[in-house]
């Protein structure tokens, strides 16, 4: 009898590390689209009984913080991690994270080459896009027509100007032009590092230094604030996307230059008072076209860590393949698809019905190249970012200082002296130069 009672305790064991062993933890974010793969993963464990999903959702912050801690201390918790254009390159080129190698089948040309480049090292790529979006135009037609304007496909920042002044009627609650000031290295830095980049300015030069002072810089933050001044919503220091979103939607906002993802609540007239009276054009331009509209990805990435590799592979080519997306069609409709990765998905007459603003997204999305977003020659990565750990702390310090020259708090001098003297700090501390 104890042999037998040993022998199935061995078993049992044996069991339950096999079942261990297939068992996938997830770190994601709790936005919509995530939410929606976790209630439709049960699919894919179908597909795949011998695997088994555990979900961990978190705030973006949190998130960020939980799988930068994992990843770079080898902690091991994590098999597939959402992560971004951000992190992707930096962590790929430490080793941390594993190749992605997708199945037969999954048509990686398929994936628009803007999110594939941003997404890979070398060649490699290191994590697939589930939600993709670059920024543009989003402006209320009705009004520009009242104005006479006929807003071009690429208009210039000089046009954006002179049809914030014409619109601009804030007696009745309408401000020419609503863009982000909040500070952060994802809020006001994502908008005015573009702004910056169409200037014929950049972040670093190639010997790594900080440009915070240089011509286009100022030539930017003045233009910047000038608008704002004149033709903004009162308390646009404060305003990021949701902020700016909130308004729009009431009708008080002229347009708005932002993520793309903003044209599918803009144009629900669940949600917006001016749903139909909403056009889409590029980002504006100033000295160059390079890099005035940024590009993100919320994608999927394997840590180099993980025992789970071939299980991890599977999930994240389900999770960002064709067939995903046809599930999402046909459980929600097309209206609901997570945009921004896939040709097929533009090329299909079903989702462009849903969403009059396809073609805009795709063009900027085709249009934003983070391997060539300035004028000059740069050595980073990114085109709202510069790919380096150290971006995030310069980025959060350059950020509050332009929301202070915004606020009317300091001048723009100032501000961008502060700011490059606080990216020199940074750059110096970790060894970029001396």
């Amino acid at each position: 009898m104890k042999l037998k009672a040993s022998l199935a305790l061995a078993f049992g064991l044996m069991a339950g590390m096999a079942n261990a062993a297939t068992e996938l933890v997830i770190a994601t974010v709790n936005n919509g689209h995530m939410i929606e793969m976790q209630k439709l993963s049960k699919n894919f464990e179908a597909a795949n009984p011998d695997i088994k999903l555990k979900w961990v959702t978190l705030e973006e912050g949190v998130l960020r913080q939980r799988v930068t801690t994992d990843i770079a201390t080898k902690g091991g918790q994590f098999d597939v991690m959402t992560i971004g254009m951000y992190e992707t390159p930096i962590w790929g080129k430490k080793g941390w994270l594993q190749e992605i190698k997708p199945a037969a089948g999954y048509d990686v040309d398929d994936l628009l080459p803007a999110m594939r480049n941003g997404l890979s090292v070398d060649g490699k790529m290191y994590s697939v896009p589930f939600y993709g979006e670059s920024s543009m135009l989003m402006y209320r037609k009705d009004l520009a027509d009242k104005a006479g304007i006929t807003v071009a496909a690429n208009p210039t920042w000089a046009d954006i100007k002179t049809l914030a002044s014409k619109i601009h009627d804030p007696k009745n609650g309408v401000y020419g032009i609503c863009l982000r000031g909040k500070p952060g290295w994802g809020d006001n830095m994502a908008f005015l590092s573009t702004l910056v980049n169409t200037f014929g300015g950049q972040w670093f030069d190639m010997s790594w230094k900080p440009q915070l002072e240089s011509k286009p810089w100022k030539d930017a933050i003045t233009f910047y604030v000038d608008l704002l001044k004149n033709y903004g919503p009162p308390g646009s220091s404060a305003n990021s996307f949701n902020e700016i979103l909130a308004l729009y939607n009431e009708g008080k906002c002229g347009m708005w230059i932002d993520a793309t993802i903003a044209a599918s609540f803009i144009t629900d007239p669940k949600q917006s008072k001016v749903a139909d009276k909403v056009a889409f054009a590029q980002a504006p331009t100033m000295a160059t076209p390079k890099g005035a509209n940024w590009l993100w990805a919320w994608a999927l990435g394997i840590p180099a860590s993980t025992k789970k590799g071939d299980a991890a592979q599977k999930f994240v080519t389900w999770a960002t393949s064709k067939d995903y997306i046809e599930l999402v069609a046909k459980t929600n409709g097309w209206g609901a698809v997570p945009t921004g990765t896939r040709k097929s998905t533009y090329a299909n007459p079903e989702f462009q019905k849903a969403a009059k603003f396809a073609a805009a997204e795709k063009a900027a999305i085709d249009s934003a190249n983070p391997n060539d977003s300035t004028l000059p020659k740069s050595p980073y990565v990114g085109v709202q970012f510069a790919a380096i750990p150290e971006f995030q702390a310069i980025g959060i310090a350059v950020g509050q200082q332009m929301s202070s020259a915004l606020a009317g708090k300091t001048s723009i001098d100032a501000a961008l002296k502060a700011s490059q003297n606080a990216a020199d700090r940074e750059m110096k501390k970790a060894g970029y130069y001396k």
